[in-house]
C-alpha cells in the first residue's frame, strides 16, 4: 500500500514511519508539502497517487491558537479540506487524527465516538471543523482522536523527566483527567484500520485514565527518580486555552468493530522508559 503521511517529523508521524516499512511510504513535513495550499496538495496527490493519506499533520499550539485562530484554522480546516479533496479525485483513503479537545471535559463518564461535541478552546474547535470537513467531502475516511500522546520528540514524559534533574520538587495538576497514549499504540489502531473498510470515528487512546499528577508520579516510579511531586489545580496554573477536566475517551468503536488493540497506560509508559533510557 502506497501511503502519504503529513506531519512526518512529529512524534505520531516518527512513529507511522516504523511502524510503516514494510508499506511504500512517502513522508511529508511542512517543509515539503504546504498542506494549507490547495494547488500544491494537488499536485502531490496527482503525482503520488497514494492508496492513503495519514493525515498527522496539525496546529497543535493550544495556547498560540488562543491569539492566532487564522492560523490554526488555515492547518486544521483548510489543510483537512485539501488533503480529503485530493483523496477524493485519487480514490485515496484518509486517516484524519483529530483530539480529545472536541469535548468540553465537564463529563464524568469516558466520552464515545458519539457523545455530543463542545469544544472550549480554538484549537479543539477547528479540530472539530476539520473533522467536519473530512466528512462532508470524503465518504472513505477514519476520523481517529486521541489524547495526551508522547511519543518521540518532545512530550510531557521528557519534560518530566528533564525538570527531576533540575529540581527537588515539581508541582503537578491534578484535577485534569485523562489517558496518557503512546503513539505506539495509536499508530497501531491506525494500522489496523487502513486493513478495513469500516470507515468512521474512532478514539483510540491507552487503557486507564489518571490526572497529570498520577502520571508524573508514575513517570517517576518507573524511572527509579527520588523527586517530590507535589498536586496543585488547575486554577493555579492560568493558561489562555482552556484544559478540559476530563478527557478520558472511551473505545468503543474499536471494540465494536476491529478490537481494542491498545495496551494499560501504565504498560505502554514502561515500554516506552524502557526503550527510551536517555531521555
Amino acid at each position: 500500500m502506497k501511503i502519504l503521511v503529513t506531519g512526518a517529523n512529529g512524534q505520531l508521524g516518527c512513529e507511522v514511519a516504523k511502524q510503516g516499512r514494510e508499506q511504500e511510504l512517502v513522508l511529508t513535513d511542512c517543509d515539503t508539502l504546504n498542506i494549507t495550499d490547495g494547488i500544491a496538495v494537488a499536485k502531490c496527490m496527482r503525482d503520488i497517487k497514494p492508496d492513503a493519506v495519514i493525515h498527522c499533520a496539525a496546529y497543535t499550539n493550544v495556547d498560540g491558537a488562543e491569539t492566532d485562530e487564522d492560523a490554526a484554522f488555515r492547518v486544521n480546516v483548510v489543510g483537512a479540506q485539501n488533503l480529503a479533496a485530493g483523496c477524493l479525485e485519487t480514490g485515496a483513503r484518509m486517516v484524519y487524527v483529530s483530539t480529545d479537545y472536541v469535548f468540553d471535559g465537564t463529563g464524568r463518564k469516558a466520552y464515545r465516538e458519539f457523545d455530543m461535541v463542545n469544544p472550549q478552546t480554538v484549537y479543539g474547535r477547528t479540530k472539530w471543523q476539520g473533522e467536519e470537513m473530512v466528512r462532508q467531502i470524503l465518504s472513505r475516511h477514519y476520523i481517529v482522536r486521541t489524547a495526551w500522546l508522547y511519543g518521540e520528540g518532545n512530550n510531557f514524559v521528557r519534560t518530566m523527566l528533564r525538570l527531576a534533574n533540575e529540581q527537588n520538587t515539581l508541582r503537578v495538576v491534578n484535577d485534569q483527567i485523562g489517558s496518557p497514549t503512546s503513539t505506539v499504540d495509536l499508530a497501531t489502531v491506525i494500522f489496523k484500520l487502513l486493513q478495513t473498510d469500516g470507515y468512521g470515528t474512532y478514539h483510540a487512546t491507552c487503557q486507564g485514565h489518571c490526572s497529570w499528577y498520577d502520571f508524573a508520579c508514575e513517570i517517576f516510579r518507573q524511572a527509579g527518580k527520588q523527586v517530590k511531586v507535589e498536586p496543585v489545580t488547575t486554577a493555579e496554573f492560568p493558561r489562555p486555552a482552556k484544559r478540559p477536566a476530563y478527557s478520558v475517551l472511551d473505545n468503543y468503536m474499536l471494540r465494536m468493530t476491529i478490537g481494542d488493540p491498545v495496551r494499560g497506560w501504565q504498560e505502554a509508559l514502561q515500554v516506552y522508559l524502557k526503550n527510551h533510557s536517555s531521555c
